[in-house]
């Protein structure tokens, strides 16, 4: 049996407050969903800029357990309203360790897991060693 599978990637500039970053993503989304798309992926860590250029232990504070993230728990229903599934990338907080994480929500709102990104570069213009842990969940796959 074949299956068409309308995908939408978002890619946009973002600033520092998540809440304006947030409701900018569910605007975009709704988007994608009007024109078809019935998954939908935004920008990674787009609850802020890319703040991994450079080495500022400020942005800890916007890192979260991935269950109460705020784009985790304010997505989940725009997902089941609109039957999209949406993987979420976000800055985790687990306990003292930190991860460049995605959450996946399916079309029902539920959140079926977290990722931990596996690779972590560090260079010029990539500082993540600094802000991320390599992930411990093994790569993932969910049926949505």
């Amino acid at each position: 049996m074949t299956r068409t599978v309308t995908v939408a990637a978002l890619q946009t500039s973002y600033g520092e407050d998540m809440q304006a970053n947030i409701d900018k993503t569910i605007g975009l989304i709704r988007q994608a969903a009007a024109k078809g798309a019935q998954v939908i992926l935004p920008s990674e860590l787009f609850q802020g800029p890319y703040f991994c250029v450079t080495q500022e232990e400020h942005w800890f504070t916007s890192a979260y357990p991935w269950r109460e993230h705020p784009a985790v728990v304010q997505l989940q229903p725009v997902a089941k309203e609109l039957g999209v599934v949406i993987p979420v990338s976000i800055f985790e907080k687990e306990g003292p360790h930190y991860f460049n994480s995605m959450v996946m929500l399916d079309a029902d709102g539920e959140a079926l897991g977290v990722y931990r990104k596996s690779h972590i570069p560090d260079g010029p213009g990539y500082q993540e060693k600094y802000y991320f842990r390599p992930g411990d969940t093994g790569f993932k796959v969910w049926s949505t």
